[in-house]
């Protein structure tokens, strides 16, 4: 997250996540499952607002940007508001535990799709609780902030690394680890989305779990061949039993030259590891011209500031420049 002060507020910049590896390792007693993931975010953004006010009351508005500008474009699923929103949620989650009785006018300008496997309503809880803290002046610290999320969902301490992590538990125990060099990716998002909880429903946990050391090293190598052979995510096949997408997005991106490809988290976005920006640019704007979804190029985020960045402010599902 990439928070800021403004003239009347803050700001923060909640990126989304891909899932390089995703193994589920069985059910808990508690309902949720047990896995492990090797996660990173990338440098596609949701943008929050925060105003601090006198009153009592959360105001609370988002919204949608879509990349293409088309009013015929599909839209993956709907972002809820109000009370069931994961920001509200938050941010009034934070105000109790807190015992304070301050307002605030709270606005979510939403880019990363949902319904999609790439943690935006995971982030953008992280980001509300980081935002709100800074402007009610709480104090609170980054690792109890990042417990507090853990009540509001699996995903959302992730999102306190700042970087690449390894996850494991139900997703709340986070390691951060450091990846060397860059990797560029291709997403796809297709027309429709799936619900997490119908993907972990039908799908089965590993008989003989596969170990993400050897992803893990090959990252921190900076060996991107490697990685793209390694890249693993248990969820997929169930996943496919639910949407035709997965099964057709797997085909596309077997015929590209990518150094490998699956889908993040749950689905249903599909991404490829590229050589370099550049090759991803050309097989974004190939698969754009496949009609399979709306193709876009990503990178890496490890601890940088982006602001100055025209990518923040921008809508950024969008067909992807020339070479």
């Amino acid at each position: 997250m990439y928070l800021r002060r403004c003239s009347s507020g803050w700001v923060v910049l909640a990126p989304a996540k891909l899932n390089l590896f995703f193994e589920v390792l069985g059910k808990r007693p508690d309902g949720y499952h047990e896995i492990e993931t090797l996660v990173v975010p990338i440098d596609l953004y949701d943008t929050l607002s925060f105003i601090p006010t006198n009153g009592g009351q959360i105001r609370f508005s988002c919204q949608r940007v879509d990349g293409l500008g088309s009013a015929t474009r599909t839209t993956q699923g709907d972002v809820p508001e109000g009370g069931d929103n994961l920001v509200v949620r938050a941010v009034e989650l934070l105000r109790r535990r807190a015992g304070i009785s301050a307002g605030a006018s709270v606005r979510l300008t939403k880019r990363i799709p949902v319904a999609a496997g790439l943690g935006g309503g995971s982030s953008d809880a992280a980001a509300a609780l980081v935002i709100a803290n800074a402007g009610w002046r709480l104090g609170w610290s980054g690792s109890d902030l990042s417990n507090l999320g853990a009540e509001l969902g699996s995903d959302v301490p992730l999102f306190f690394a700042d970087g690449p992590a390894i996850c494991r538990g139900r997703g709340e125990k986070v390691i951060p680890v450091v990846i060397a060099g860059s990797m560029h990716f291709v997403v796809v998002r297709p027309p429709a989305g799936l619900a997490t909880a119908a993907v972990y429903g039908v799908c089965k946990a590993a008989e003989r779990p596969r170990d993400v050391g050897l992803i893990r090293r090959a990252a921190q190598a900076g060996d991107c061949r490697a990685v793209g052979r390694l890249l693993f995510n248990r969820l997929e096949s169930a996943a496919e039993t639910l949407s035709p997408w997965i099964g057709r997005l797997r085909a596309e991106f077997a015929a590209m030259d990518v150094l490998g490809h699956q889908m993040s988290g749950s689905g249903t976005c599909y991404f490829g590891l590229c050589r370099h920006a550049r090759h991803a640019r050309r097989v974004a704007r190939r698969l754009q011209a496949k009609g399979v979804g709306i193709a876009m190029t990503v990178r890496v985020l490890q601890g940088e500031r982006p602001w100055k960045s025209a990518r923040c402010a921008s809508s950024l599902w969008m067909s992807p420049a020339s070479d």
